[in-house]
């Protein structure tokens, strides 16, 4: 990921040695805002809707309002897009409740911070969507309402540093013995024809890519099962993979050094990933 030069802070697009924001701005302070990533497609962003939609739940579950319709926002980030020149990767966008006295009530009358960035990466033609990646399982820290994206990110980045350590691309979260999600992904097994996913609560994040991964699943006649599954069922699984916005679909070929199936990217993965492709790259064409 190679973030650009020119970002969005506050109506104004600065360089990023410009851009300042306050010591007291309360997500410096208590991590009190959200986040979104979106992918960037020939210049184009993708899965508009489907990120509008997790955004402005984010937004309300926190009572956090931004002065933007949502065709203004979106212009804002076609803008910065456009501003950087950028044709493949992604923008990053992050609200906080603004700047105020260090209170733990959620101060009314602030103005928010909104803030957002470009990057550059590869979504479509990724370097490992080939030959997969290897993952590790590690305890779920993180706190009760994960079905908010909030920038409060500390447990999973404690997460991928033990992936790190371990010379693993991602992490697994495990909570009461089954996995919750991935570390900066989502988390799905194939068995037996059948794809398993653990149900959307107040445990998980609601991922973007989740509704139209289970959607292709089925157009591929694939069964259904929204249900916790455990490690076990991991090393056992006939495919794993995970999804996030800057790599669409990966298949997981190795966890906790245990090789899954024939240490290849399952046909599923493949044709999933490929669905996908296709409905971002028809997207960005309207």
């Amino acid at each position: 990921m190679q973030e650009k030069e020119i970002v969005f802070l506050n109506g104004e697009f600065l360089k990023a040695n410009e851009a300042k924001v306050s010591i007291f701005d309360r997500g410096f302070i208590f991590g009190d805002g959200i986040y979104e990533v979106v992918p960037v497609v020939s210049a184009k962003i993708a899965d508009k809707e489907e990120f509008w939609e997790r955004f402005e739940r984010s937004l309300a579950q926190i009572d956090l309002k931004i002065p933007y319709t949502k065709e203004e926002f979106e212009a804002i980030l076609t803008q910065l897009t456009t501003s950087n020149l950028l044709q493949e990767g992604g923008v990053y966008m992050q609200v906080t409740r603004g700047v105020g006295s260090r209170n733990f009530a959620l101060l009314k009358g602030l103005e928010p911070t909104i803030m957002a960035f470009a990057f550059e990466s590869k979504v479509l033609d990724h370097e490992l969507a080939k030959n997969g990646v290897n993952i590790i399982s590690t305890v779920d820290l993180r706190w009760k309402r994960r079905d908010i994206k909030s920038i409060s990110l500390l447990a999973q980045c404690l997460a991928k540093e033990e992936a790190v350590k371990a010379k693993a691309f991602e992490a697994f979260m495990v909570e009461n013995s089954f996995v919750t999600e991935a570390s900066s992904s989502s988390a799905f097994i194939i068995k037996n024809d059948t794809l398993i996913t653990k149900p959307f609560s107040n445990e998980i994040l609601p991922g973007i890519r989740r509704k139209n991964i289970l959607k292709f699943a089925k157009e591929l006649g694939l069964k259904i099962e929204q249900r916790a599954f455990n490690m076990k069922e991991v090393y056992e699984a006939d495919e794993v993979f995970i999804s996030a916005a800057t790599f669409l679909i990966l298949g997981v070929v190795k966890a906790d050094s245990k090789v899954i199936k024939d240490g290849k990217v399952g046909f599923y993965t493949q044709k999933l990933r490929e669905k996908y492709i296709e409905k971002i790259q028809n997207e960005v064409m309207l």
